[in-house]
């Protein structure tokens, strides 16, 4: 029997995931605080109250997805969950990953997933041009995923599956024949040429840059962002000259009644009475009174101008403008990327495009931003600044830039940058965040962005995938269809244990990716005509209804990659 499934908290994303879970015809019920029209298997009323999910029957369900935005909510409804069916297991989406973590390890069967993590790569791939429908964790690495349609000119066009099969830099993840039923793997086995209208779901292995700057560059940097800095500079120059001129009209002036001091004691003097540090008194002493009277003027003066061009360099040099400075003087001058909103979602990205050697710039107008630290950490550099000036897009070089993506937290804000980069620079990739998703595909469709994209859209598969079984290693919607990648460990009890994985494949309608056996990785031709041994990890893609097959294995069969 399928494991009935509870999706708790049914905001956008939530009610995304229960749609997807209830389309792959899963046992589902969902939890909200407010009815929903037309909807009647959900269960209404406080979701951490135990009469609710007692009232959906949690005593009885396999699986809990936590699936609201607010964290402390959903830790609420865990602990009365686990209360209540101490053995259920909960998918847990959580804003705070670090507490996700350490749940992860301190409850069994508990699944921490991030909204952002897992929509983040999908922006990173666009703003790259790879157009990607979702990710794959392969290697230590994430691969982006693209359907490939064969037209009249594809490259593909006539070309034998198995010529596409062995190739380690690209993964085949789904086919869908326009003519017949037929699974990829047999269609591999039976030397199968691809045609027009056919469907090719791939994952291409990520290029890795590794830029080199010279010294010269760097400091060419430096010296052009000091424009940036233009107005405070100019305070400090104009206090600096006026107490420079304080300092040579008390020189000039002991040396006019005094022949017999020197220059150098004159200036020893007027230095050390203006800065307080004192020094050869005896100038001001053998002087008349009118003289020390001006002495007593000039202190007065240079007290105050010394103490606002102490307080000008602290603010420099201790405060937050000398952090902005080298922050614009390390602004990469071409082919880089600038992120705007250092949010959750934005973090993530810089992560995932500095991990892949890319040049990046972010800008956030909040200075207390709780992602700063973490940014600066990784040596990217970070304007504070409105994304929504067109000043502040140029000061990041928005002109030499390869892309551009608005991922604030507010949708108006985002269009408004977007629009604006799109003035200054007609040709620039822009990608947008938009929460509801309707609105994103008309948003790119009127103002032809390279793409819009909806978090919840993204993430929702991943949620419902994970509901369904397993850790998920990776996961994509094709023609209304959701398919699922994860590693499984083979164990005496597997179903597949001590079967061909190419006959296992075709009689379950999985695609192996790679097999880790004796320490080695099997890939290609070599792994269809592997035979499972207890011990071995197979990395798989197979349709998400497909996993009932899997369900009846023990829950620590299914791992993470």
């Amino acid at each position: 029997m399928k494991p009935r499934i509870i999706v708790c908290g049914l905001d956008r994303t939530g009610y995304k995931i229960f749609c997807l879970l209830r389309q792959q015809l899963a046992q589902v019920i969902g939890v909200h605080d407010l009815p929903i029209p037309g909807e009647t298997d959900i269960v209404v009323g406080n979701l951490q109250a135990a009469t609710t999910l007692m009232a959906a029957q949690i005593e009885l369900a396999h699986t809990l997805v936590l699936a609201g935005g607010d964290d402390a909510l959903n830790l609420a409804i865990l602990v009365q969950a686990r209360v209540l069916n101490p053995k259920i297991r909960i998918i847990n989406r959580l804003f705070n990953t670090s507490l996700g973590d350490r749940l992860d390890r301190t409850l069994p069967d508990h699944v921490t997933m991030s909204v952002a993590a897992l929509a983040a790569p999908v922006f990173a791939f666009d703003a790259l041009g790879d157009r990607a429908i979702g990710q794959l964790e392969l290697f230590n690495q994430t691969w982006p995923i693209h359907e490939e349609y064969i037209d009249e000119n594809h490259r593909w066009k006539g070309q034998k599956l198995r010529d596409l099969w062995n190739n380690r830099g690209r993964m085949l993840i789904y086919y869908l024949p326009i003519d017949e039923r037929v699974d990829l793997v047999s269609a591999v086995v039976r030397d199968r040429a691809l045609q027009i209208g056919d469907r090719l779901i791939v994952g291409t292995k990520p290029t890795i840059r590794s830029p080199r700057k010279s010294i010269i560059s760097k400091l060419v940097k430096v010296f052009t962002s000091l424009r940036h800095f233009q107005q405070h500079g100019r305070s400090v120059v104009v206090v600096a000259f006026v107490l420079l001129i304080t300092i040579l009209i008390a020189t000039f002036t002991y040396i006019c009644v005094n022949f017999s001091i020197s220059i150098v004691d004159a200036l020893y003097f007027s230095v050390g009475m203006i800065t307080g540090a004192g020094g050869n008194d005896r100038v001001a002493e053998q002087s008349p009174d009118s003289i020390k009277l001006f002495t007593v003027v000039m202190m007065l003066i240079g007290t105050g101008v010394i103490g606002i061009w102490y307080a000008l360099l602290n603010d420099f040099v201790l405060g937050t403008r000398f952090k902005q400075f080298w922050d614009a003087a390390r602004v990469p001058q071409h082919y880089h990327y600038i992120i705007c909103g250092l949010g959750g979602i934005g973090i993530q990205i810089a992560q995932q495009l500095h991990s892949s050697g890319h040049d990046i710039v972010i800008i956030e107008r909040d200075p207390n931003n709780r992602f700063l630290n973490t940014a600066r950490s990784l040596g990217i550099p970070v304007i504070l600044g409105d994304a929504s000036l067109p000043a502040t897009l140029e000061a990041g070089n928005l002109n030499s830039s390869a892309a551009l993506l608005s991922v604030t937290s507010n949708d108006a804000v985002n269009l408004e940058i977007a629009l604006n980069a799109k003035g200054l620079k007609p040709n620039i990739p822009v990608i947008v965040r938009y929460e509801d998703p309707d609105f994103a595909r008309m948003t790119q469709q009127v103002f032809e962005f390279e793409a819009v994209l909806s978090p919840a859209e993204l993430a929702a598969p991943a949620f419902a995938a994970a509901a369904l079984g397993g850790r998920i290693i990776g996961n994509g919607i094709t023609a209304d269809s959701l398919w699922v990648a994860l590693a499984t460990l083979i164990t005496p009890s597997h179903p597949f244990c001590g079967r061909a994985v190419k006959d296992m494949a075709m009689a379950t309608d999985f695609v192996p990716l790679y097999l880790e056996t004796n320490c080695q990785t099997i890939h290609g031709w070599d792994l269809l005509n592997t035979c499972l041994s207890a011990g071995d990890v197979l990395y798989l893609t197979m349709p998400a209804t497909g996993l009932e097959q899997l369900w009846r294995t023990a829950p620590s069969q299914l791992i993470a990659s």
